[in-house]
């Protein structure tokens, strides 16, 4: 893997357009990320179908500055606005806008670059560490243990799902349903296209993708329209923020320990940076010798935690992306269609077929992450004013990215009125409180479970006994019973309480 990664370095030396590319889509990001609302998932659902025309590395570094860039610049709406740019920053508010208020933006904006940039930057050594190791491990494994991690990874996602586990279970199966639509080569017919000419090539997953996840938050977002952006006057000073890198190396084992849970979490799949961001915090305050001060702007641990920890998700979220396929987030879900929008399937193979195509990742996160550290010197002020653009041009110029992004796939309409579909579906799963990622996980994923249960009955003559019989395979069914029977305990647990409660 070294060599590919030389080579890597020697393709980026040897064409400064795709250091562009990734320095574009940093500042893209960036400016994205810290805008209220505009995630990294609504971002990356903009450029993945525009980079449909472009090559492999030109895409890829596009694609991964965008997602660098959206997931750090969170923290500038967290600090400036106290609303989080991103779900990832939304513990940074806690202590980010009170800082702040204190005249200490510049500390505050500091505190949480650096973080962010040690975070991601050991997230990264982890990825290039972990990800070749899992992924030799994973040659072992046939299509009983890829049906089971499949499972699992359902089931994993389900239990971790904010609202009812039942109701994350059922809408992946509803997207497995839909990922049935159109001609199935196990099959060798069509399938649920009911007559329709247009269901016969199935559903395109990027439209469903761009529609589910960007258009239902455009549609909440049309409720700040007309809203006045009260932004703080503080002043940016550059000389402040640059000494708040030492402030960030004076709390290392905060630092360090919210780094290692981000990866940890970012690993998970369907988790991500959200999660990593809360608890990490938490995990600060329980641990800190003075928790009272949590949540005045005092501390330097309270905005390095929460800030490393969503950072250092981003390693761990594409390690199960390239070893074996299963988005680690949903960011990385869209990661995963611009591969394969580029015919790269991520899996174990990959580090064996396409070792160079792995290498250029893991460089282009590396230099992502540089240049957010220049564009964070050199741009601040400039993304701070950012923040104030009103909301309607903002609606209204991502609605049009997200309709033309979707036709230029194939020239087609259908694919225009599958993000339309998608979008309402999903605006009324959010209003239903039904879990978005789901839903597309079951559209990716299904075609995968379906062909290796084929497979794996073919191999063992009809019987089901060998995914309970080889080792890996009965491990991670076993790890799937476990992510079925916590979320089942603590809800009778929870109800035990309620009743109890209820008695007079």
């Amino acid at each position: 893997m070294s060599g590919y990664i030389f080579s890597a370095l020697g393709d980026l030396a040897a064409n400064p357009m795709l250091l562009v590319m990734i320095a574009a889509g940093v500042a893209a990001g960036l400016v994205i990320g810290s805008i209220p609302g505009l995630t990294s998932t609504m971002a990356l659902a903009l450029l993945v179908p525009l980079t449909f025309t472009m090559d492999f590395e030109s895409s890829i570094g596009l694609l991964m500055g965008v997602y660098c860039g959206a997931i750090s610049g969170g923290l500038v709406g967290a600090i400036v606005l106290n609303i989080p740019g991103t779900p990832a920053a939304a513990a940074t508010c806690l202590d980010g806008y009170p800082m702040a208020k204190k005249g200490q933006l510049s500390r505050a904006l500091g505190l949480g670059v650096y973080a962010s940039m040690i975070g991601g930057v050991i997230s990264g050594l982890a990825l290039v560490l972990i990800a070749p190791a899992l992924s030799r491990f994973a040659m072992q494994f046939g299509p009983w243990e890829y049906f089971a991690i499949v499972i699992f990874t359902f089931l994993t996602i389900a239990s971790l799902s904010e609202g009812d586990t039942l109701k994350a279970v059922a809408i992946a199966m509803f997207g497995v349903c839909l990922s049935m639509i159109g001609y199935s080569t196990g099959v060798g017919a069509s399938r649920f296209s009911f007559g329709v000419a247009a269901f016969e090539g199935g559903i395109n997953v990027l439209p469903a993708l761009v529609g589910a996840f960007a258009l239902p938050q455009l549609i909440l977002d049309t409720d700040r329209i007309g809203a006045t952006v009260n932004r703080l006057q503080t002043a940016f000073r550059l000389p402040e923020f640059a000494r708040a890198f030492t402030e960030v190396l004076s709390v290392k084992w905060a630092l360090l320990r919210s780094t290692l849970i981000g990866i940890g979490i970012g690993i998970l799949p369907g988790v991500g940076p959200g999660l990593s961001n809360i608890l990490a915090y938490s995990q600060a305050r329980a641990s800190s010798k003075t928790p009272e001060k949590f949540g005045t702007g005092e501390l330097p641990e309270a905005i390095v935690s929460p800030e490393a920890a969503n950072n250092a998700s981003m390693g761990g979220s594409l390690i199960p992306m390239l070893t074996l396929g299963i988005p680690g987030d949903a960011s990385t879900l869209m990661l995963l269609s611009a591969l394969m929008l580029h015919n790269v399937e991520p899996g174990p193979l990959l580090f064996v077929m396409n070792g160079d195509y792995v290498a250029f990742i893991f460089v282009a996160f590396f230099v992502s992450f540089a240049f957010c550290t220049i564009f964070y010197h050199l741009l601040i002020g400039t993304i701070i004013r950012v923040l104030t653009i009103p909301t309607q041009y903002i609606v209204s110029v991502i609605f049009v990215l997200c309709v033309i992004g979707s036709y230029v796939l194939n020239n087609r309409m259908f694919d225009v009125y599958t993000l339309l579909a998608f979008g309402v579906l999903g605006y009324g799963l959010r209003v239903a409180r039904f879990p978005i990622l789901p839903l597309i996980l079951g559209i990716i994923l299904g075609p995968m479970a379906e062909e290796q249960l084929r497979l794996a009955l073919e191999y063992g003559r009809g019987s089901y006994l060998p995914f309970v019989t080889r080792p890996f395979s009965a491990v991670i069914l076993a790890l799937t019973l476990v992510a079925i029977v916590v979320p089942l305990l603590r809800y009778l647990r929870s109800f035990n309480s309620s009743r109890k409660g209820a008695r007079p």
